[in-house]
C-alpha cells in the first residue's frame, strides 16, 4: 500500500491539479467512483494509473471487476491520507485515476457531418463548462468545441462537473472562433449565437429555424459575445425570461438552447 503522502509519486499525481503539470505531461486527474467508472466503461485505454482505498474498492465491486480486466495497469492501494494529498477535493471519494488527455480534432468533428454542436467562446467558469458538456451529451449533440480562451477542459472541476460526459461526446480544444465558424458553415451548419440582443428562442422554434443542422455559439459568462464576434453568426437568439430574474445562468441557457434544437431536429425526422 502507498502510505507516504510525501513520496515523489504522490506529489506527481497531486501536481496534475494544476495546469502547468497537465500541459507538461499530457495527463489529467479523474476523481471519484463515477468518473473512474465512466472511464473504465468507455475509454479504459486512457487510464495510466488507478489508486483506491481498500474500503472504496470493496464498496464498488463493479469498478474492481472492470479494473481487474485491464492489463495496462493495476489498482494501487493507498491510504486515506495519501488520497487526500492526491485529490483536488476536500472530501475524496476513494478513487483517483491518472489518464491521458484525449481532445478530438476539429477535422474529425466536421468530417462526421454533425447536426448539432456547441461552440464555447471564452467560457471561464469550470462548473459552467462541465455542465454545458453534460447538457450537450444529454441532448445528443455531436460535439463541443472550446476556443483557446476558455477554461482548460482537463481542470479537475470541469472533469467532475461533466459527471462522465467527458467520455461520451467529442470535444475539441484550443480553436480560434473565426476558424470554427468558417468550418461550421462549410459543413452546412447554421450558426446561432445565444445573446440577449437576439430574437426570441420561441420565435425560432415557431419558424422552424431550429430544425436545421445547428452550431450554437455561447460566449463569456460576464460579457457574452463581443460586437466583433456576434456578426460571425447567422443569427442571434435569446432565451426569454418570463419571470423577474435579472438574468439566466450560462449553463442553464445553453441547456435550453441545445434541447430546443434536439427536440426540433428529432420531431422533423
Amino acid at each position: 500500500m502507498l502510505d507516504n503522502p510525501r513520496s515523489p509519486r504522490v506529489r506527481a499525481v497531486a501536481k496534475l491539479a494544476k495546469r502547468p503539470a497537465r500541459l507538461e505531461t499530457g495527463l489529467f486527474l479523474l476523481e471519484g467512483p463515477q468518473a473512474v467508472s465512466e472511464a473504465l466503461t468507455f475509454r479504459p485505454g486512457l487510464i495510466v494509473e488507478l489508486y483506491a482505498t481498500p474500503t472504496a474498492l470493496e464498496r464498488y465491486p463493479d469498478i474492481a471487476a472492470m479494473a481487474d480486466e485491464q492489463t495496462d495497469f493495476d489498482v494501487e492501494f493507498v491510504s486515506e491520507e495519501v488520497l487526500g494529498v492526491m485529490s483536488d477535493t476536500v472530501t475524496p471519494q476513494g478513487f483517483i485515476a491518472v489518464a491521458h488527455q484525449f481532445p478530438t480534432s476539429m477535422k474529425d468533428i466536421f468530417n462526421g457531418e454533425p447536426k448539432l454542436i456547441a461552440i464555447l467562446e471564452e467560457v471561464r467558469d469550470p462548473g459552467n463548462l462541465g455542465t454545458i458538456i453534460r447538457a450537450a451529451d444529454s441532448a445528443g449533440a455531436d460535439a463541443v468545441i472550446l476556443t483557446g480562451r476558455s477554461v482548460d477542459l482537463y481542470n479537475p472541476k470541469v472533469v467532475r462537473s461533466t459527471t462522465g460526459s467527458l467520455f461520451h461526446v467529442p470535444i475539441a480544444v484550443g480553436a480560434e472562433l473565426p476558424n470554427v465558424i468558417e468550418r461550421a458553415h462549410k459543413a452546412g451548419l447554421r450558426v446561432l449565437a445565444a445573446d440577449v440582443k437576439g430574437t426570441s428562442l420561441l420565435d425560432a422554434r415557431v419558424s422552424g429555424e431550429l430544425v436545421q443542422p445547428t452550431a450554437w455559439l455561447f460566449g463569456n459568462e460576464a460579457h457574452g459575445l463581443t460586437d466583433e464576434q456576434l456578426p460571425l453568426a447567422d443569427a442571434a437568439i435569446t432565451v426569454p425570461i418570463y419571470g423577474h430574474a435579472e438574468s439566466m445562468n450560462l449553463a442553464t441557457a445553453a441547456s435550453v438552447c441545445l434541447y430546443e434544437s434536439a427536440f426540433a431536429q428529432r420531431s422533423a425526422v
